[in-house]
């Protein structure tokens, strides 16, 4: 965790009462902590601990933007961060984390690296849907989605434009279909199926 060392908070020295943190989570953060949501963005994380004789409270408000892959077309958007996050700690005589909130360091050690709970929270605090607004994806990913997209018809059905499908039309207007003749072999294991 030598990368991370910023992020160590001594907390056996902190003296009873309020004490202010204050972190700049950029490109480089999310590059070395090697998380798969994020991996650029610009993040100011703000915190206060707050001293008892028992434990320590966390309190985290965490604002920025992240970049992340837009699910429709893969280009990179940005995602406004606004998340407020609360930890506790206690000390013990071996690491564990009690709950989502609670976790308990080793008594000896007396300090706590909060780079992976920065990171959880930002990652918590993408949406779970990332897509462009209307007209901003990248075009040429839009075209080739909506060659594969179904569509719905009158009757409830699902119509689907796929390459592999060619629509011709005769003289008497009937749309004729044809298909690529290497789905016929699995068409013949659906048929046996049904029998």
């Amino acid at each position: 965790m030598g990368k991370f060392k910023l992020y160590n908070v001594d907390l056996k020295n902190l003296t009873p009462g309020v004490h202010e943190f204050e972190y700049l989570l950029e490109n480089k953060f999310f590059v070395d902590i090697d998380g798969d949501q994020v991996q650029k963005g610009k993040v100011k994380a703000f915190l206060t601990v707050k001293r008892s004789s028992m434990m320590f409270e966390m309190n985290f408000q965490i604002e920025g933007v992240v970049m992340v892959p837009c699910d429709r077309c893969l280009d990179d958007m940005e995602i406004p961060i606004d998340t407020h996050n609360r930890l506790v700690v206690k000390f013990g005589k071996a690491y564990a984390e009690e709950s989502d909130e609670v976790v308990v360091i080793p008594e000896d050690e007396g300090a706590i690296n909060l780079a992976w709970f920065l990171y959880e929270f930002v990652a918590l605090a993408i949406p779970m849907k990332h897509v462009h607004a209307p007209g901003k994806c990248n075009k040429a990913m839009s075209s080739k989605l909506k060659k594969h997209t179904a569509k719905s018809t009158d009757d409830g059905d699902e119509e689907y434009e796929d390459e592999d499908v060619d629509d011709d039309v005769t003289a008497d207007g009937d749309v004729q279909v044809t298909t690529d003749p290497r789905w016929d072999g699995l068409k013949g294991l659906l048929e046996n199926d049904n029998n």
